[in-house]
């Protein structure tokens, strides 16, 4: 299903044009996140927690090498400046109302002692699996990346990717599309894995040759590693050129 926030042409890494307007679920929110100061003021590498929380593309279900997108992303996330924990916390079959639930208990578990930290947030294909309503899946969005940014955790989201089903990809690209609006208005990084892998080849014959037809096998989540990786992860962990 498009829009008039839709326009124009995507290459394979980038994101769907952003609009609509104002509305009240947006009011009085941080429009960027800053790190405090003690964040790069120490000698060293930086000590880096970076959690992972989501649904089962988050935790690379299917995939037959057990290393899904996460954990492709960190091994090309090397750099003599950071030191680095990452704590992966995807659940299959959980929605944006679940990781709502239990992102801060779980997270600030493991970023206690880090001095930065981070959370990457996927979910998105159960908001519509388990029929929660557009609006509800954009407020536990902005709910959680308001309550980490004023915490002082730099959030990064990861969108859904599309299926074999038509009729289902209209009802996740509204997510997208949604989940985009909820990013772009607080200036929090979003990559969209729908549009650039809607039509691709490679991501729909993995789709096809998997278990349940949703979750991608080892090509897959290869993909959905490099749409991460060029969706402006060395920008957002401040690293690289």
């Amino acid at each position: 299903m498009s829009t008039d926030d839709t326009t124009g042409a995507y290459d394979f890494a980038g994101h769907p044009a952003d609009g609509g307007t104002d509305d009240a679920l947006d009011d009085g929110i941080p429009t960027s996140f800053t790190p405090s100061a003690d964040s790069f003021a120490h000698d060293g590498p930086r000590d880096v927690g970076i959690v992972f929380i989501g649904d089962g593309f988050v935790s690379g279900y299917g995939d037959p090498k057990g290393l899904g997108w996460v954990s492709r992303v960190m091994g090309r996330t090397s750099h003599p400046d950071l030191d680095v924990s990452a704590y992966n916390l995807g659940v299959r079959g959980e929605c944006s109302a679940d990781v709502l639930e239990r992102w801060k208990g779980e997270g600030l578990l493991r970023w206690q002692e880090r001095r930065e930290r981070r959370l990457v947030l996927g979910v998105g294909q159960n908001d519509v699996l388990v029929n929660l309503t557009t609006a509800r899946s954009r407020l536990n969005l902005a709910n959680i990346l308001d309550d980490a940014t004023a915490r002082g955790i730099a959030p990064f989201v990861v969108g859904p990717p599309p299926t074999l089903d038509p009729a289902l990809n209209e009802r996740i690209e509204v997510i997208v599309e949604a989940q985009a609006d909820v990013c772009a208005r607080r200036s929090v990084p979003f990559v969209d894995c729908f549009y650039p892998l809607v039509e691709h080849d490679q991501w729909l014959s993995d789709l096809g040759a998997s278990r349940d037809q949703r979750h991608p096998g080892q090509a897959g989540y290869g993909l959905l590693a490099w749409l991460v990786l060029h969706g402006g992860w060395e920008s957002w962990l401040q690293i690289g050129a």
